[in-house]
Protein backbone atom coordinates (compact mmCIF):
# COMPACT_ATOMS: atom_id res chain seq x y z
CA UNK A 1 0.00 0.00 0.00
CA UNK A 2 1.02 3.69 -0.69
CA UNK A 3 1.87 5.82 2.08
CA UNK A 4 -0.80 8.34 1.04
CA UNK A 5 -3.98 6.22 1.31
CA UNK A 6 -5.37 7.03 -2.15
CA UNK A 7 -9.40 6.18 -2.92
CA UNK A 8 -9.40 4.14 -5.72
CA UNK A 9 -13.37 4.19 -6.23
CA UNK A 10 -13.22 8.08 -5.70
CA UNK A 11 -10.50 7.92 -8.94
CA UNK A 12 -12.32 5.70 -11.12
CA UNK A 13 -15.26 7.52 -10.74
CA UNK A 14 -13.72 11.02 -11.83
CA UNK A 15 -11.98 9.54 -14.56
CA UNK A 16 -15.42 8.08 -15.84
CA UNK A 17 -16.91 11.70 -15.08
CA UNK A 18 -13.93 12.98 -17.38
CA UNK A 19 -14.93 10.88 -20.13
CA UNK A 20 -18.37 11.97 -20.89
CA UNK A 21 -17.28 15.79 -22.03
CA UNK A 22 -16.93 14.53 -25.39
CA UNK A 23 -17.27 11.52 -24.97
CA UNK A 24 -18.59 9.13 -27.99
CA UNK A 25 -22.12 7.41 -27.10
CA UNK A 26 -21.38 4.21 -29.10
CA UNK A 27 -17.86 3.75 -26.99
CA UNK A 28 -15.52 4.67 -24.57
CA UNK A 29 -13.84 7.06 -26.89
CA UNK A 30 -13.43 10.69 -26.64
CA UNK A 31 -13.88 14.22 -29.08
CA UNK A 32 -11.79 16.58 -26.77
CA UNK A 33 -10.17 18.80 -29.10
CA UNK A 34 -7.72 21.51 -27.39
CA UNK A 35 -9.67 24.83 -27.04
CA UNK A 36 -13.11 23.12 -27.95
CA UNK A 37 -16.28 23.80 -26.08
CA UNK A 38 -15.84 20.25 -24.91
CA UNK A 39 -12.15 20.89 -23.29
CA UNK A 40 -12.99 24.33 -21.98
CA UNK A 41 -15.69 22.60 -20.25
CA UNK A 42 -13.67 19.59 -18.81
CA UNK A 43 -11.34 22.03 -17.64
CA UNK A 44 -14.21 24.13 -15.78
CA UNK A 45 -15.15 20.92 -14.05
CA UNK A 46 -11.82 20.28 -13.13
CA UNK A 47 -11.80 23.42 -11.77
CA UNK A 48 -14.28 22.91 -9.23
CA UNK A 49 -13.08 19.13 -8.56
CA UNK A 50 -9.48 21.15 -7.73
CA UNK A 51 -11.54 23.55 -6.02
CA UNK A 52 -13.40 21.02 -3.44
CA UNK A 53 -10.30 19.05 -2.81
CA UNK A 54 -8.58 22.32 -1.32
CA UNK A 55 -6.37 23.60 -3.91
CA UNK A 56 -6.13 26.84 -5.67
CA UNK A 57 -7.34 26.25 -9.30
CA UNK A 58 -5.47 28.98 -11.81
CA UNK A 59 -5.38 28.97 -15.52
CA UNK A 60 -3.12 30.42 -17.75
CA UNK A 61 -3.51 32.55 -20.86
CA UNK A 62 -2.86 29.01 -22.94
CA UNK A 63 -5.66 27.29 -21.06
CA UNK A 64 -3.31 25.19 -18.99
CA UNK A 65 -5.12 24.83 -15.60
CA UNK A 66 -3.24 24.03 -12.12
CA UNK A 67 -4.47 22.93 -8.97
CA UNK A 68 -1.90 24.65 -6.98
CA UNK A 69 -0.82 23.68 -2.84
CA UNK A 70 0.62 26.42 -0.75
CA UNK A 71 4.28 26.97 -1.10
CA UNK A 72 6.62 24.09 -2.64
CA UNK A 73 5.02 21.32 -3.64
CA UNK A 74 5.71 18.42 -6.07
CA UNK A 75 3.55 18.88 -9.55
CA UNK A 76 2.15 15.98 -10.82
CA UNK A 77 -0.08 16.08 -14.13
CA UNK A 78 -0.48 15.55 -17.95
CA UNK A 79 -3.04 16.72 -20.40
CA UNK A 80 -7.05 16.28 -21.32
CA UNK A 81 -7.11 17.34 -24.83
CA UNK A 82 -7.52 14.35 -27.34
CA UNK A 83 -7.49 13.02 -30.81
CA UNK A 84 -10.13 13.78 -33.28
CA UNK A 85 -11.56 10.14 -32.39
CA UNK A 86 -9.13 9.93 -28.90
CA UNK A 87 -9.36 7.40 -25.96
CA UNK A 88 -10.90 7.96 -22.63
CA UNK A 89 -7.26 7.50 -20.59
CA UNK A 90 -5.17 8.94 -23.03
CA UNK A 91 -3.37 12.26 -20.80
CA UNK A 92 -6.62 11.92 -18.54
CA UNK A 93 -5.48 9.37 -16.66
CA UNK A 94 -2.58 11.74 -15.23
CA UNK A 95 -4.48 14.36 -14.84
CA UNK A 96 -7.21 12.29 -12.33
CA UNK A 97 -4.34 10.76 -11.05
CA UNK A 98 -2.96 14.15 -10.13
CA UNK A 99 -5.89 15.42 -8.30
CA UNK A 100 -6.49 12.45 -6.00
CA UNK A 101 -3.15 11.95 -5.41
CA UNK A 102 -3.11 16.27 -4.17
CA UNK A 103 -6.51 15.42 -2.89
CA UNK A 104 -5.64 12.23 -0.86
CA UNK A 105 -2.74 14.10 0.67
CA UNK A 106 -4.33 16.97 1.82
CA UNK A 107 -7.24 14.72 3.61
CA UNK A 108 -4.17 12.41 5.32
CA UNK A 109 -1.45 15.26 6.08
CA UNK A 110 0.87 14.17 3.47
CA UNK A 111 3.48 16.00 1.12
CA UNK A 112 2.77 19.27 -1.08
CA UNK A 113 1.20 18.18 -4.24
CA UNK A 114 0.11 20.14 -6.71
CA UNK A 115 -1.71 19.29 -10.21
CA UNK A 116 -0.85 20.32 -13.77
CA UNK A 117 -3.26 20.03 -16.94
CA UNK A 118 -1.70 21.02 -19.99
CA UNK A 119 -3.25 22.16 -23.08
CA UNK A 120 -2.74 20.58 -26.84
CA UNK A 121 -0.54 18.62 -26.32
CA UNK A 122 -2.50 16.33 -28.61
CA UNK A 123 -1.44 19.27 -31.51
CA UNK A 124 -4.44 20.06 -32.85
CA UNK A 125 -2.19 23.43 -33.70
CA UNK A 126 1.28 22.18 -32.98
CA UNK A 127 2.39 19.99 -30.34
CA UNK A 128 2.73 20.13 -26.60
CA UNK A 129 1.75 23.42 -27.12
CA UNK A 130 0.92 24.23 -23.67
CA UNK A 131 4.00 23.16 -22.00
CA UNK A 132 6.44 24.04 -24.73
CA UNK A 133 5.54 27.40 -23.85
CA UNK A 134 4.93 26.70 -19.93
CA UNK A 135 8.82 25.83 -20.52
CA UNK A 136 10.14 28.87 -23.01
CA UNK A 137 10.92 26.56 -25.80
CA UNK A 138 7.94 28.33 -27.39
CA UNK A 139 7.26 31.86 -27.42
CA UNK A 140 3.49 33.35 -26.50
CA UNK A 141 4.17 35.10 -30.14
CA UNK A 142 5.36 32.29 -31.85
CA UNK A 143 1.86 30.19 -30.91
CA UNK A 144 -0.71 32.68 -31.70
CA UNK A 145 0.69 32.02 -35.02
CA UNK A 146 -0.35 28.20 -35.27
CA UNK A 147 -3.61 27.57 -37.37
CA UNK A 148 -5.28 24.36 -36.87
CA UNK A 149 -6.18 22.14 -39.94
CA UNK A 150 -9.49 23.42 -39.51
CA UNK A 151 -8.31 27.10 -40.28
CA UNK A 152 -8.84 27.95 -36.60
CA UNK A 153 -5.83 30.01 -35.19
CA UNK A 154 -4.36 29.53 -31.89
CA UNK A 155 -4.86 32.93 -30.71
CA UNK A 156 -8.62 33.23 -31.81
CA UNK A 157 -9.12 29.94 -30.15
CA UNK A 158 -7.35 31.01 -26.56
CA UNK A 159 -9.67 34.18 -26.44
CA UNK A 160 -12.93 31.82 -25.54
CA UNK A 161 -11.22 31.04 -21.86
CA UNK A 162 -12.11 34.56 -21.41
CA UNK A 163 -11.90 35.71 -17.79
CA UNK A 164 -11.00 32.44 -16.69
CA UNK A 165 -7.30 33.38 -17.12
CA UNK A 166 -5.31 34.31 -14.27
CA UNK A 167 -1.29 35.25 -13.60
CA UNK A 168 1.01 32.76 -14.91
CA UNK A 169 2.25 30.58 -12.81
CA UNK A 170 6.13 30.22 -11.90
CA UNK A 171 7.66 27.04 -12.55
CA UNK A 172 10.35 27.88 -9.62
CA UNK A 173 7.56 26.96 -6.87
CA UNK A 174 7.79 22.83 -8.15
CA UNK A 175 10.05 20.47 -6.93
CA UNK A 176 9.44 18.33 -9.90
CA UNK A 177 7.25 16.84 -11.81
CA UNK A 178 5.81 13.31 -12.41
CA UNK A 179 3.71 11.97 -15.02
CA UNK A 180 1.22 8.61 -15.54
CA UNK A 181 0.44 7.62 -18.50
CA UNK A 182 -0.95 5.00 -20.83
CA UNK A 183 1.84 2.85 -22.32
CA UNK A 184 0.03 3.24 -26.00
CA UNK A 185 2.12 0.13 -27.02
CA UNK A 186 2.00 -3.56 -26.40
CA UNK A 187 4.77 -4.19 -24.47
CA UNK A 188 3.21 -4.24 -20.55
CA UNK A 189 0.10 -5.79 -22.19
CA UNK A 190 1.84 -8.95 -23.45
CA UNK A 191 4.40 -9.54 -21.25
CA UNK A 192 1.33 -9.57 -18.31
CA UNK A 193 3.27 -6.59 -16.07
CA UNK A 194 1.64 -3.90 -14.47
CA UNK A 195 3.99 -1.06 -14.63
CA UNK A 196 6.81 0.39 -16.66
CA UNK A 197 9.08 2.87 -15.24
CA UNK A 198 9.87 5.40 -18.22
CA UNK A 199 13.80 5.96 -18.94
CA UNK A 200 13.34 8.36 -21.79
CA UNK A 201 11.33 10.04 -24.31
CA UNK A 202 11.65 9.64 -27.65
CA UNK A 203 13.20 13.00 -30.21
CA UNK A 204 10.92 13.74 -32.75
CA UNK A 205 11.32 15.46 -36.35
CA UNK A 206 8.43 16.27 -38.28
CA UNK A 207 8.66 17.77 -42.20
CA UNK A 208 5.95 18.51 -44.78
CA UNK A 209 6.75 17.34 -47.89
CA UNK A 210 5.01 19.47 -51.31
CA UNK A 211 5.39 17.57 -54.67
CA UNK A 212 4.42 19.90 -57.33
CA UNK A 213 3.79 17.75 -60.95
CA UNK A 214 1.42 18.67 -63.33
CA UNK A 215 -2.34 18.52 -63.28
CA UNK A 216 -3.56 16.73 -65.96
CA UNK A 217 -6.67 15.06 -67.76
CA UNK A 218 -7.29 11.12 -66.48
CA UNK A 219 -8.49 9.57 -69.31
CA UNK A 220 -6.38 11.64 -71.93
CA UNK A 221 -3.29 11.70 -70.73
CA UNK A 222 -1.04 8.69 -71.25
CA UNK A 223 1.09 7.03 -68.37
CA UNK A 224 4.37 7.96 -69.73
CA UNK A 225 3.34 11.09 -69.79
CA UNK A 226 2.33 12.00 -66.05
CA UNK A 227 3.69 13.65 -63.43
CA UNK A 228 1.31 12.62 -61.04
CA UNK A 229 2.18 14.01 -57.93
CA UNK A 230 0.43 11.32 -55.39
CA UNK A 231 2.26 8.76 -57.38
CA UNK A 232 5.46 10.67 -56.50
CA UNK A 233 4.42 10.80 -52.78
CA UNK A 234 3.45 6.80 -52.95
CA UNK A 235 6.61 6.11 -54.22
CA UNK A 236 8.42 8.26 -51.49
CA UNK A 237 6.61 6.36 -48.92
CA UNK A 238 7.84 2.73 -50.35
CA UNK A 239 11.10 3.45 -50.78
CA UNK A 240 11.42 4.56 -46.62
CA UNK A 241 12.18 1.25 -45.41
CA UNK A 242 14.94 0.42 -47.68
CA UNK A 243 16.61 3.88 -47.11
CA UNK A 244 16.31 3.49 -43.58
CA UNK A 245 17.35 -0.09 -43.54
CA UNK A 246 20.82 0.31 -42.04
CA UNK A 247 20.32 2.52 -39.97
CA UNK A 248 17.14 2.23 -38.02
CA UNK A 249 16.25 0.15 -34.88
CA UNK A 250 13.08 -1.87 -33.88
CA UNK A 251 12.38 0.70 -31.65
CA UNK A 252 12.51 3.47 -34.40
CA UNK A 253 9.44 4.67 -36.03
CA UNK A 254 8.34 6.43 -39.01
CA UNK A 255 4.91 7.89 -40.34
CA UNK A 256 2.70 9.74 -42.93
CA UNK A 257 -0.17 10.23 -41.05
CA UNK A 258 -1.61 13.21 -43.40
CA UNK A 259 -1.90 13.56 -47.06
CA UNK A 260 -3.74 15.91 -49.18
CA UNK A 261 -3.92 16.18 -53.41
CA UNK A 262 -5.24 19.01 -54.95
CA UNK A 263 -7.37 19.03 -57.14
CA UNK A 264 -8.67 16.33 -55.67
CA UNK A 265 -10.79 14.84 -58.51
CA UNK A 266 -11.26 11.32 -59.25
CA UNK A 267 -10.63 12.82 -63.04
CA UNK A 268 -7.77 14.69 -62.72
CA UNK A 269 -3.83 13.72 -62.33
CA UNK A 270 -3.46 15.07 -59.19
CA UNK A 271 -0.65 18.28 -59.50
CA UNK A 272 0.02 18.64 -55.90
CA UNK A 273 0.54 16.22 -53.05
CA UNK A 274 1.28 17.67 -49.97
CA UNK A 275 1.95 14.71 -47.12
CA UNK A 276 3.50 14.93 -43.22
CA UNK A 277 6.44 12.59 -42.82
CA UNK A 278 7.41 12.24 -39.02
CA UNK A 279 10.28 10.00 -37.75
CA UNK A 280 10.94 9.03 -33.93
CA UNK A 281 14.20 7.54 -31.93
CA UNK A 282 15.52 7.43 -28.76
CA UNK A 283 19.25 8.14 -30.50
CA UNK A 284 19.80 11.85 -31.80
CA UNK A 285 22.94 10.54 -34.11
CA UNK A 286 20.32 8.25 -35.14
CA UNK A 287 17.65 10.72 -35.97
CA UNK A 288 20.49 12.92 -37.75
CA UNK A 289 20.89 9.82 -39.81
CA UNK A 290 17.33 9.52 -40.45
CA UNK A 291 16.83 12.81 -41.96
CA UNK A 292 20.07 12.89 -44.15
CA UNK A 293 18.45 9.46 -45.69
CA UNK A 294 15.01 10.76 -45.98
CA UNK A 295 16.25 14.45 -47.70
CA UNK A 296 18.43 12.14 -50.21
CA UNK A 297 15.37 9.91 -50.91
CA UNK A 298 13.65 13.28 -51.52
CA UNK A 299 16.28 14.84 -53.95
CA UNK A 300 16.45 11.69 -55.42
CA UNK A 301 12.93 11.01 -56.24
CA UNK A 302 12.91 14.64 -57.83
CA UNK A 303 15.73 13.71 -60.37
CA UNK A 304 13.85 10.56 -61.62
CA UNK A 305 10.36 12.07 -61.68
CA UNK A 306 11.03 15.57 -63.10
CA UNK A 307 8.84 17.04 -60.45
CA UNK A 308 9.91 19.31 -57.58
CA UNK A 309 9.99 17.71 -54.07
CA UNK A 310 10.29 20.05 -51.40
CA UNK A 311 10.45 19.61 -47.21
CA UNK A 312 9.68 22.35 -44.87
CA UNK A 313 10.59 21.85 -41.14
CA UNK A 314 7.18 21.77 -39.01
CA UNK A 315 8.04 23.57 -35.87
CA UNK A 316 10.94 23.35 -33.10
CA UNK A 317 12.86 19.77 -33.15
CA UNK A 318 12.09 17.60 -29.84
CA UNK A 319 15.29 16.23 -28.73
CA UNK A 320 15.44 12.93 -27.06
CA UNK A 321 14.80 13.49 -23.03
CA UNK A 322 16.02 11.10 -20.59
CA UNK A 323 13.86 11.04 -17.27
CA UNK A 324 15.78 12.15 -13.93
CA UNK A 325 17.86 9.41 -12.25
CA UNK A 326 15.77 9.99 -8.68
CA UNK A 327 12.99 10.04 -10.09
CA UNK A 328 13.31 6.51 -12.12
CA UNK A 329 14.88 5.63 -8.55
CA UNK A 330 11.81 6.66 -6.62
CA UNK A 331 9.26 5.04 -9.11
CA UNK A 332 11.05 1.50 -9.64
CA UNK A 333 10.88 1.78 -5.36
CA UNK A 334 7.53 2.03 -5.56
CA UNK A 335 6.85 -0.73 -7.91
CA UNK A 336 8.63 -3.02 -6.22
CA UNK A 337 6.81 -2.07 -3.19
CA UNK A 338 3.29 -2.29 -4.96
CA UNK A 339 3.58 -4.83 -7.52
CA UNK A 340 7.04 -6.85 -6.79
CA UNK A 341 8.72 -8.87 -9.75
CA UNK A 342 5.62 -7.44 -12.11
CA UNK A 343 7.31 -3.95 -13.76
CA UNK A 344 10.17 -3.07 -15.74
CA UNK A 345 12.13 0.39 -17.08
CA UNK A 346 11.55 0.77 -20.55
CA UNK A 347 11.61 3.79 -22.63
CA UNK A 348 8.28 6.03 -24.21
CA UNK A 349 8.20 6.22 -27.94
CA UNK A 350 5.43 8.81 -27.34
CA UNK A 351 5.89 12.32 -26.78
CA UNK A 352 4.58 13.75 -23.51
CA UNK A 353 4.55 16.59 -21.92
CA UNK A 354 6.87 15.50 -19.48
CA UNK A 355 9.97 16.15 -22.00
CA UNK A 356 9.38 19.71 -21.91
CA UNK A 357 9.32 20.62 -18.49
CA UNK A 358 12.55 17.85 -18.10
CA UNK A 359 14.15 21.84 -18.73
CA UNK A 360 12.98 23.17 -15.66
CA UNK A 361 12.71 20.47 -13.00
CA UNK A 362 13.72 16.64 -11.95
CA UNK A 363 10.81 14.73 -14.33
CA UNK A 364 9.72 11.39 -13.65
CA UNK A 365 7.24 9.15 -15.97
CA UNK A 366 4.95 5.85 -14.89
CA UNK A 367 2.93 3.28 -17.75
CA UNK A 368 0.38 1.56 -16.98
CA UNK A 369 -0.77 -1.46 -19.86
CA UNK A 370 -3.05 -0.32 -22.79
CA UNK A 371 -5.12 -3.46 -23.71
CA UNK A 372 -3.99 -4.62 -27.51
CA UNK A 373 -1.21 -2.06 -27.40
CA UNK A 374 -4.40 0.55 -29.10
CA UNK A 375 -3.95 4.68 -28.32
CA UNK A 376 -5.35 7.38 -30.68
CA UNK A 377 -8.63 5.32 -30.94
CA UNK A 378 -12.14 5.01 -29.33
CA UNK A 379 -10.79 1.50 -28.84
CA UNK A 380 -8.29 2.54 -26.45
CA UNK A 381 -8.29 0.93 -22.75
CA UNK A 382 -7.00 -0.18 -19.62
CA UNK A 383 -8.21 -2.82 -17.29
CA UNK A 384 -9.44 -0.85 -13.98
CA UNK A 385 -7.04 -3.01 -12.01
CA UNK A 386 -3.79 -2.00 -13.83
CA UNK A 387 -4.92 1.62 -13.28
CA UNK A 388 -5.59 1.47 -9.86
CA UNK A 389 -2.60 -0.45 -9.26
CA UNK A 390 -0.51 2.65 -11.39
CA UNK A 391 -2.16 5.08 -9.16
CA UNK A 392 -0.60 3.56 -6.11
CA UNK A 393 2.29 3.20 -7.93
CA UNK A 394 2.50 6.86 -8.61
CA UNK A 395 1.02 7.85 -4.60
CA UNK A 396 4.13 5.26 -3.14
CA UNK A 397 6.55 7.52 -5.42
CA UNK A 398 5.07 10.87 -4.42
CA UNK A 399 5.70 10.08 -1.40
CA UNK A 400 8.85 9.08 -1.30
CA UNK A 401 10.10 12.11 -3.46
CA UNK A 402 7.98 14.59 -1.31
Amino acid sequence: MSRTPVNPARFLSDLHALRAFGGDSATKGVRRRALSEADIAARDWLARRIAEAGLEPRFDALGNLFGLAEGRSLLIGSHSDTQPEGGWLDGALGVIAALEIARAARETGGPAISVANFQDEEGRFGALTGSSVWAGKLSMEDADKLVATDGTAFVAARAALGDRVCDAVDPGRFTGFLEMHIEQGPTLHMSGEAVGVVTGIVGLRQVQVTVRGQQNHAGTTPMAHRRDAFTVAARIATALPERFANIVTPQSVWTIGHIVLHPGASSVVPGRAEFSLQWRDIDSDRLDRMEAAIMGLLSDMAAETGCEVTPERLRHDLAPMPMDAGMQAALSQAAEAVAPGRWRAMPSGALHDASNLAALMPVGMLFVPSIGGISHDFAEDTDEADLVTGLQVLAEAAARLA
